[in-house]
């Protein structure tokens, strides 16, 4: 791997990385606004409210990226199945057509000399 295809991995890295924490940090504003219009919370049930919300997203975001892997791969093996059998259709084809052609050309070689 070049020092470019580095770089750009180390952008992605920190791309995902601020994304991430972005979406964390929106997590914890939309629980904090929730805890805020809940009455009777002490701040230390606030605060677990908050935590309690960012992890559950991040279970969520994770069990989507899981199935979503999931999926992918099972789309690439199907993908690849098909793409196997249709070179050995092509191979049978070819194969076929190359036999063809040849009696073609010695009928014609056999009717044009006898």
């Amino acid at each position: 791997m070049d020092a470019k295809d580095e770089a750009e991995r180390g952008l992605t890295v920190i791309q995902d990385y601020l994304y991430w924490d972005s979406q964390r940090r929106a997590a914890h504003r939309r629980a904090a606004e929730f805890a805020v219009h809940v009455p009777g919370l002490s701040e230390e049930q606030k605060t677990d409210l908050e935590w309690w919300y960012v992890e559950e997203q991040i279970r969520v975001s994770r069990a989507i990226a899981h199935h979503l892997t999931e999926q992918i791969t099972m789309v690439e093996a199907r993908h690849a199945r098909r793409y196997a059998r249709l070179r050995r259709m092509s191979r049978v084809a070819l194969a076929v057509l190359a036999a063809t052609v040849t009696v073609l050309v010695v009928s014609l070689a056999l009717v044009v000399g006898g």
